[in-house]
């Protein structure tokens, strides 16, 4: 007999039917109720069993954690909570788990002890859930691009150029640490290593992606991207995924509706999709906003998604947004932890998240920074002071794109380049594109894990990716 999945056997509901179930025990009660969920569906499919025509030795190996195989006859249930129900015919044990020794007993685990057995936590409701809908963003993000016509880029994991200039990249070396080559000057001589030069992990695909969409038009990358930022904070993680779109004759007002209508449709996406993952969600915020003050609460999921699906983002600048953060409350009493006094000051997370949340109410796109502030690569405006960039701030997130028209001038390129001390050999094929056949071309960087953040409303980055890389834990 072939195996039916649990969600396929919920949703057909055929009753009557026998029916081949596999899947792992999430509770066994009063010897005759088997929860079952096979990590299809957030829902379990309940197995009643007649113990008395049962050996009872093989009743004490249905426990929680193990794997079983179940044949019945799926019938209307007779109890609450599960419209249908297996009653059992024959049932084998694939793979015994220890009661004694298994760490995911049926009751509240916190979040802070699933990461440390993060190699099991994939079976409790609530990671299931946030790994479903991170399959199915990620499926998301593919049909869109693939839909409006773009073509997906792997860029390189290994590279020689620091694009952001931040100096924060995992170095990529096969040289031996115990007896390091060194040249004339008492260096690393990284001619002896395996490329010949000092190379990192990358932090971003982007250059390569504007390279490519110089040939094809419309491209976009989709891959691990990393930061050797030493930072512990619930927003980063030292491997992460980025999608990275870049369009050839496109300017940041394009740039911006496309990063919009992209966001609008992954979330559009969740809400069709993954309603019960989100329901499930959604219900347990609201149960830990009980026991929160008021100012503290997230509140209901579902209308935290339309707020973006259902506004227009507001559109200002830089220097409007200085001028609305320097004379608001929280600023004039000190109670931001980063005042804001004068143009030209980076904007922090606290300031983001008063602009989305208090001031305007809807998402919000900052453009036109000042140019000492954002990188080498952003087209400098006429006022010779500011880039054409642009950041989308979410309610609860604060960034989540960040992108910029390219600069596409040699001039002013090369300019920059020598202005902020990158070494021409690591970027001369990136400013060689700008000498045959340049074109105005703009492009974005949205984090999955922040999206996935909004989407899911988990407080922890390190709760929506499997496996998470942060300083002082690189486990599992």
């Amino acid at each position: 007999m072939e195996r039916t999945e649990v969600l396929e056997v919920l949703k057909t509901k055929k009753l009557g039917t026998e029916t081949l179930i596999k899947g792992w025990v999430r509770t066994f009660r009063s010897n005759r109720f088997i929860a079952i969920n096979d990590g299809s569906t957030i829902n379990n499919l309940q197995a009643v069993i007649d113990f008395e025509n049962e050996d009872e030795s093989e009743l004490k190996r249905i426990t929680t954690g193990a794997a079983i195989e179940v044949v019945g006859e799926l019938v209307e249930s007779q109890g609450r909570g599960q419209s249908v129900e297996l009653v059992v015919k024959s049932f084998k044990i694939i793979g015994d788990s220890n009661p004694d020794e298994y760490p995911l007993q049926p009751k509240k685990h916190s979040l802070e002890y699933l990461r440390e057995i993060a190699h099991l936590r994939p079976r409790t409701n609530t990671f299931a859930a946030v790994l479903r809908i991170r399959h199915a963003m990620t499926f998301a993000i593919h049909k869109f691009f693939n839909d409006k016509g773009f073509y997906n880029i792997h860029t390189p994991l290994i590279t020689a150029t620091d694009a952001e200039g931040a100096g924060e990249a995992f170095q990529v070396t096969t040289i031996d640490l115990k007896n390091v080559p060194l040249d004339e000057n008492k260096e690393v001589d990284y001619k002896q290593d395996f490329f010949g030069k000092e190379t990192s992990l990358a932090v971003t695909g982007q250059l390569e992606a504007e390279l490519t969409a110089l040939a094809l038009s419309k491209v976009y990358t989709f891959g691990p991207t990393f930061r050797a930022e030493n930072s512990n904070t619930t927003r980063h993680l030292s491997e992460f995924w980025m999608i990275e779109p870049e369009v050839a004759f496109a300017d940041n007002n394009d740039n911006m509706d496309l990063a919009e209508e992209m966001l609008k449709y992954c979330i559009s996406y969740a809400l069709e999709y993954c309603e019960d993952d989100l329901t499930f969600l959604n219900n347990r915020i609201l149960e830990e906003d009980k026991r929160k003050p008021e100012i503290e609460r997230s509140g209901d999921l579902f209308e935290k998604l339309r707020f973006v699906t259902e506004n227009d983002f507001i559109r200002i600048t830089y220097t409007e947004a200085i001028d609305i953060l320097r004379n608001c409350k929280p600023n004039k009493k000190k109670k931001f932890q980063f005042i804001i006094d004068e143009w030209g000051a980076d904007l922090q997370s606290e300031h983001e998240r008063f602009l989305v949340e208090k001031h305007f109410k809807k998402p919000v796109i900052l453009t036109d920074y000042p140019a000492n502030i954002k990188a080498f690569y952003m087209k400098l405006n006429e006022d010779g002071k500011t880039v054409k960039a642009m950041d989308i701030l979410f309610p609860g997130i604060g960034e989540i794109v960040g992108g910029s028209q390219r600069e596409e001038n040699y001039d002013i390129l090369l300019q920059k380049i020598k202005d902020q001390n990158i070494p021409m050999d690591s970027v001369w094929w990136y400013l060689d594109t700008r000498k045959f056949g340049t074109v105005p071309h703009a492009g974005f960087g949205l984090g999955f894990e922040r999206l996935m953040l909004f989407i899911t409303g988990m407080g922890n980055i390190r709760d929506v990716i499997p496996f998470p890389r942060t300083p002082k834990s690189a486990e599992f």
